[in-house]
């Protein structure tokens, strides 16, 4: 019998560190994981002229905006096309413009790993979430509860 309860124990143990990293993740994080991944599997439109395109297209499942964006007519074109009534695309507004560059993948890595020379991006379009994952799963449920 000693046998049957360490088997239970050992899946309870298992049950609880795989719901303990979902729990803990934010919008961000899974943002930056879905992007990652978007960016390896070459799914992402990056600047105003490939983000329209695929929105308009209606090739994207989401977009991502940088609320520091100063131009008031690119912001409203984006809001626009994800807002179409035929097929709403899901639309997340990141703060730093840098930062949504970094993961876009519009910077330089050094040998460390570490990103340099980046350049800021004010629109970013997921045409594929690429493979599954539970930062995709997270970003899915956000949808859904909003």
């Amino acid at each position: 019998m000693s046998d049957v309860e360490d088997v239970v124990a050992a899946e309870e143990i298992v049950e609880v560190e795989a719901s303990a990293p979902a729990g803990g993740l934010t919008v961000e994080e899974a943002l930056k994981g879905v992007l990652r991944k978007a960016l390896i599997h070459d799914s992402l439109a990056r600047g105003l002229r490939e983000a329209s395109k695929a929105l308009s297209r209606r090739e994207a499942v989401l977009a991502v905006l940088c609320e520091s964006c100063d131009e008031e007519s690119y912001v409203k074109l984006i809001e626009a096309l994800c807002a179409e009534p035929e097929e709403k695309i899901p639309l997340i507004k990141v703060s730093d413009s840098k930062q949504l560059g970094e993961w876009a993948g519009l910077c330089v890595l050094d040998r460390e790993g570490n990103a340099r020379k980046v350049v800021g991006a004010s629109c970013v379009v997921l045409k594929n979430w690429g493979e599954a994952s539970t930062e995709r799963d997270f970003l899915l449920q956000y949808f859904e509860s909003n």
